[in-house]
């Protein structure tokens, strides 16, 4: 018996795979066909809705948003909407959400873009969106670029966008989410996401405590440091999600966000997916810059900065993730747990629940 005992324990137990089965051709066609049925269908409301408009009189204008770049190449990012509220002159009064859903985006609007002593002529996508790198020679420092439409019968006002070229020997810049990281949506929980998203307005959305002093530091101790605010939101909510921004004293810089509706591969775009790709970006557009990233403990953003820490060790300089409180996270559908990834990976990893917490850490680490 002993022996049997000694052999039964050098044994290894039977590894088990888990079980994943391959959808069958019948259901891949099925998901290809409703994933074609939906951009058909959006295409042609946007169309139905484009021409509509112009028949009132209406005519296309730039809404344009904060670019990025470096002396070398700056990446432009605007949108090509038929609204009645020209973006050179904003409302000072906010406004429920919605109605940043409901401007209409002109598809493959052709469009002229002036950055330093260069001209550019750039073309929007299917959904409106201008998302472009164009050559330049800019120094560090913020810098302006002005757009405009300029089809045939549609020559709309200039407007004017700020740009920020990243100085070489910046130390480090910060990327940052921005759902419930510097200010508190819930927005993981869907029907809690379309009231963030949809109803409420700008003035009732709650920053988060202690998040603007943080930026505002690390801001002052390091000017020449980029701010970017990654989010998985759509570009729709880009002006809503800018006064909220200025308003609450976060330092100014270029937000990231999504485009609206389905993709060749796609029903519903990943916000996952999308911030992966922009960190992606990041490190392949500035290899030499190491990025503070930011962000909490209640969607994914542990699991997508620590992927990001194992592909490119060498741009990170720390991961600062934001714990929330019991109630935030049940509102926000509960929070991460996999806090084995901070040993997976060689970033310094930070956790607090408020930038008071992180301050502190910060500091210890001589990055304030």
């Amino acid at each position: 018996m002993p022996e049997r005992s000694a052999r039964l324990r050098i044994v290894a137990p039977p590894q088990r795979r888990p079980f994943r089965r391959k959808p069958s051709p019948a259901v891949e066609q099925a998901v290809e066909q409703a994933v074609g049925r939906a951009m058909r269908i959006d295409d042609a409301i946007r169309e139905f809705r484009e021409q509509r408009a112009r028949r009132h009189g209406r005519v296309p204008i730039v809404m344009p948003y904060t670019g990025y770049g470096s002396t070398t190449w700056v990446r432009v990012l605007a949108r090509v909407l038929i609204t009645a509220q020209p973006p050179a002159d904003p409302p000072q009064e906010s406004f429920r959400g919605w109605r940043s859903f409901t401007s209409i985006p002109v598809d493959n609007a052709p469009v002229r873009v002036e950055v330093g002593d260069t001209v550019h002529h750039v073309v929007a996508n299917s959904g409106g969106l201008i998302d472009v790198r164009v050559a330049v020679e800019l120094t560090p420092g913020w810098h302006r670029m002005t757009l405009q439409v300029e089809g045939e019968g549609d020559r709309s006002p200039a407007v004017v966008a700020p740009v920020f070229v990243l100085d070489p020997s910046a130390p480090f810049g910060v990327v940052s989410d921005i759902d419930d990281t510097v200010m508190v949506t819930a927005l993981p929980r869907p029907l809690l996401a379309a009231w963030n998203t949809f109803v409420l307005n700008e003035h009732a959305r709650t920053p988060t405590p202690g998040m603007a002093v943080l930026y505002d530091r690390l801001h002052g101790a390091h000017p020449a440091a980029p701010f970017l605010y990654l989010s998985t939101g759509a570009w729709n909510v880009a002006p809503t999600l800018g006064r909220f921004l200025s308003r609450n004293l976060y330092p100014p810089g270029p937000l990231l966000l999504t485009d609206w509706g389905p993709t060749p591969d796609r029903v519903f775009r990943s916000g996952r997916a999308h911030k992966v790709d922009e960190l992606e970006r990041l490190a392949a557009e500035f290899p030499d810059v190491k990025w503070l990233l930011i962000g909490d403990d209640g969607q994914h953003d542990e699991e997508t900065y620590s992927g990001f820490a194992v592909a490119h060790p060498e741009n990170v300089v720390a991961i600062c993730i934001r714990q929330l409180s019991d109630s935030e996270a049940v509102l926000a559908g509960g929070r991460s747990r996999e806090r084995w990834r901070e040993e997976a990976t060689a970033a310094d990893w930070v956790f607090a629940p408020d930038g008071g917490g992180f301050a502190k850490a910060l500091e210890a680490r001589g990055l304030l």
